[in-house]
């Protein structure tokens, strides 16, 4: 019988939440993946305009998770945070990924750009959030628990989830091999 591996996601979005299933499965294929998902504030703006403020917010909804396992039954936390600011290349959003194992070991990463529209950016920078600003655009509704910008602005080549799921893919790489990470 396969060993179980019980993850907690700090969201109820089902991109994020399938996002980190699928991530973990990817990683564990030998192993059966519980996840579990709860509400996490980010303690930051609901659309973070920085990339240390993206950052923050992943790393603040795992850590909320963490603390609410208080029976120790869940083996990895796992938060992600979309975020936008300015680059040197133009506006472009992103994610911040955090995972917490049962241990106290945080590891953070961080997805690809995708470039903003500069109209997009204005508003967002008039306190607007994204999905809000895109569902407007093209007609849509509730982008964020679907495709995401990303999805929208890729004609669905990327999405949301995909975006997700690779970031969380890449910081794993410490999980799998712990001996190349002291």
């Amino acid at each position: 019988m396969p060993t179980t591996i019980r993850i907690c996601v700090g969201s109820k979005n089902p991109v994020k939440i399938a996002a980190a299933t699928q991530a973990f499965k990817t990683i564990f294929p030998d192993h059966m993946v519980q996840s579990v998902a709860v509400h996490a504030p980010s303690d930051v703006a609901d659309q973070p305009m920085t990339e240390a403020e993206t950052r923050l917010g992943a790393q603040n909804r795992v850590r909320y998770c963490a603390q609410q396992d208080t029976r120790n039954e869940i083996d990895y936390f796992v938060a992600m945070e979309g975020g936008v600011d300015e680059f040197e290349e133009g506006a472009a959003t992103f994610a911040y990924v955090a995972i917490l194992s049962k241990e106290g070991k945080l590891i953070t990463g961080r997805s690809a750009n995708l470039p903003l529209p500069n109209k997009v950016f204005k508003r967002l920078q008039a306190n607007e959030e994204l999905g809000v600003v895109m569902d407007e655009l093209f007609n849509t509704s509730n982008i964020k628990q679907k495709g995401g910008a990303i999805g929208l602005l890729t004609n669905h080549a990327a999405t949301r989830e995909s975006t997700y799921t690779q970031a969380l893919l890449l910081a794993l790489a410490p999980v799998l091999h712990p001996e190349y990470y002291l």
